[in-house]
């Protein structure tokens, strides 16, 4: 590309020069007329003369006057050969060689002489003109590779140093792995574009290994709740084995057995529904009254609300809808209540809130009487498997992850999950979503 551009310049610039040389001369030869025009004279018998000092000084050149008949009325001493006739009676540039092979620029310009009109035709050599084109061609010609030499070796060596320090970042990047994910791209300069890249590369490797930390995590819980109800199901059938005659014996390792299959299968329906949820499931969206929503999620746990003398209280704006996937923020609201009904003491109350705020989105809030959560644990508890007290939780069966679906479930409609609580004061959890209406 630099070589076509060099050349493409080389060629404007001999056209240029040649052209402002021609332009040059044609000045000249327009003062060489005028000086000529002074000099003519018409002679005894018609003949033409050149008065002054002769027919051409240092600084002159040739010099022919015709007719407009097209006879040749006056010629140069010093020239050997006819300039020819003009094509035309009007004044005009054209250029010729001689036999000698001298180049010339002949200027034709008609002129009244007398009683007479004739063509007056001057010429200067072009030779001078031409030599100082020849020595700039030559001297481009032998420039044009030395510069396209220095230009490439100039751009490897300023290539190499640009691209030395993406090459040291590729080498960096492919040593890494899932071991050592920890590991950071050098950053010579955060200044530059460079170390933007860096430390952009550098931002997706903390995300990468930030995943793959929760990866572990999620692994490691979900064995571990997995084994703790199949743990509790071999050990009470292997006791119950040991006394075949005891009828009772084995219904109570049955029902025990039964409990924990239960939660089993709680627990697997919970990883299966946050599989799916990873994969990005369609939602089917269509206007839903958000207050019938929470009445009937809060229906489905008025069971477990009355076996420990809670009550459920939905109010709210009946009016207020949106555009969302019913069974899917459903599974939201009947998490966040079965939360509130596990935490919250005997005899208390659950409120469900319906309303809009003040930019009109729709607003969904359950609101318990529970311990509360302390402020350090307020960021993780939407954690997969997270608990805030693991001997509470397991006393109250949950597996962690009822928040987590819960949070998807919001997010996957567009809106978001706050959380204010503190401890001793119970906890309120407050569902927005956008473009709610009435």
């Amino acid at each position: 590309m630099l070589a076509a551009v060099l050349v493409v310049y080389v060629s404007l610039t001999l056209l240029f020069v040649r052209l402002s040389l021609r332009e040059q001369l044609d000045l000249r030869l327009g003062a060489e007329f005028e000086r000529v025009e002074d000099l003519l004279r018409e002679g005894p018998a018609g003949a033409i003369e050149m008065g002054g000092h002769g027919d051409q000084d240092e600084d002159g050149g040739p010099i022919e006057v015709w007719s407009t008949d097209g006879a040749l009325l006056y010629r140069s001493e010093g020239l050997d050969e006819v300039l020819g006739r003009p094509r035309d009676a009007g004044w005009s540039f054209a250029s010729l060689t001689l036999k000698n092979g001298t180049p010339l620029r002949v200027l034709t310009h008609p002129l009244r002489l007398g009683d007479r009109d004739v063509l007056v035709r001057v010429a200067l050599s072009e030779e001078g003109q031409r030599h100082e084109w020849r020595e700039l061609l030559y001297g481009l010609l032998v420039g044009l590779p030395v510069a396209i030499a220095i230009a490439a070796l100039g751009g490897h060596w300023l290539a190499r140093g640009v691209l030395e320090p993406l090459d040291r970042m590729a080498r960096h990047a492919e040593r890494l792995a899932a071991e050592n994910l920890g590991e950071r791209l050098p950053v010579d300069n955060p200044e530059d574009e460079l170390g933007h890249l860096a430390q952009a590369f550098n931002g997706s490797f903390g995300r990468i290994e930030e995943s793959f930390s929760q990866l572990r995590r999620f692994t490691a819980d979900a064995s571990h709740e997995l084994r703790t109800p199949l743990t509790a199901i071999r050990t009470v059938g292997e006791v119950a084995l040991q006394d075949p005659r005891n009828l009772e014996g084995h219904r109570e390792a049955i029902g025990s057995m039964l409990e924990e299959v239960d939660r089993l299968s709680r627990l697997v329906g919970s990883l299966l529904f946050l599989s799916r949820a990873d994969a990005g499931p369609a939602l089917h969206r269509e206007a839903v009254g958000l207050l019938a929503l929470a009445k009937g999620s809060a229906g489905l746990l008025e069971i477990l609300a009355e076996e420990k003398g809670q009550r459920i209280d939905v109010q709210g704006d009946a009016g207020v809808t949106a555009d969302v996937d019913g069974l899917i923020l459903r599974q939201a609201l009947i998490n966040l209540i079965d939360n509130a009904i596990k935490y919250s003491p005997r005899d208390s109350s659950v409120r469900i809130n319906v309303q809009r705020d003040e930019s009109g989105a729709a607003v969904v809030e359950v609101i318990d009487q529970g311990p509360g959560i302390p402020e350090a644990d307020q960021v993780r508890v939407f954690e997969r498997f997270y608990r805030i007290d693991e001997a509470r939780s397991r006393e109250h069966g949950g597996a962690g992850l009822g928040l987590s679906i819960a949070l998807w479930a919001v997010r996957a409609h567009g809106g978001r999950i706050d959380l204010r609580s503190r401890a001793g004061e119970g906890s309120t959890f407050r569902i927005v979503l956008p473009g709610g209406s009435a």
